[in-house]
């Protein structure tokens, strides 16, 4: 890390967001085989790799899930068909489903038990860390009303205020305006926030437009470099940070 950057860097921190999948928690296996099983439960045998590659595909072609203007009523059955669109273009080349209904249904129950998922096994520790250092802490997501419940099921929703999801905040990463609003909670101005998350256009991009010190979570080590951002392999690196020591 070289000189410029360090200098540029040099800010004091009081808040640290969180992106939450990908940064906090994971899949339990691998979305492409949870669909295939639940699939098979309902009547449909499809491979595994056409449904990884088909709900790759179908998730990064998806709008924002940000529903501007909606009650909350209106915002949970909103991120339910957001999801059932999704998931139907995925299966909408692999042929009739007769039970697709049942299945979907089944499917987005199953994603919000914290089964399907699992904490990244440094997740508790640091933000006890954190929290002992006295930074504020809270999340910001790309998720839907269920994390909500993931959190609260994982012990870990205590470390967050603001929880802020991009279906209520009627704007999804990397709009600036979902930053905003959890900056406004903290009562912080950008240049006192971190914000790390595991994608390089929702995450870094957006947080360095919003004014926020942006980390990238990077545990595999092959997401393409980002001069705009520190990197770290785990969240416990956050530990060793220049900006949080």
């Amino acid at each position: 890390m070289n000189d410029e950057w360090r200098m540029r860097n040099s800010r004091s921190i009081k808040s640290i967001f969180f992106d939450a999948a990908g940064t906090l928690f994971t899949v339990n296996g691998s979305v492409g085989e949870i669909y295939a099983r639940i699939a098979r439960e309902h009547g449909k045998d499809v491979s595994v790799k056409d449904l990884e590659a088909g709900f790759r595909r179908c998730f990064a072609g998806a709008p924002p899930m940000a529903f501007p203007g909606a009650s909350l009523d209106q915002v949970l059955d909103l991120e339910k068909k957001w999801w059932r669109d999704v998931v139907q273009e995925v299966f909408s080349p692999l042929g009739p489903f007769l039970r697709f209904t049942e299945y979907f249904d089944a499917l987005f129950t199953y994603f919000a038990q914290t089964e399907a998922w699992q904490l990244y096994p440094e997740t508790v520790a640091t933000l006890d860390a954190l929290r002992s250092r006295g930074f504020k802490l809270g999340v910001i997501s790309n998720f839907d009303s269920r994390l909500f419940g993931l959190l609260d099921g994982f012990g870990i929703s205590s470390f967050f205020d603001p929880i802020v999801i991009s279906t209520r905040a009627g704007a999804a990463k990397p709009a600036i305006k979902i930053f905003a609003q959890a900056l406004a909670f903290h009562n912080v101005k950008p240049e006192e926030a971190l914000h790390i998350g595991d994608s390089l256009h929702a995450d870094i991009a957006g947080a360095q437009a919003a004014g926020l010190l942006p980390v990238l979570i990077d545990r595999q080590g092959d997401t393409a470099e980002s001069p705009s951002s520190l990197r770290v392999r785990n969240l416990a690196d956050l530990l060793l940070l220049d900006q949080l020591s």
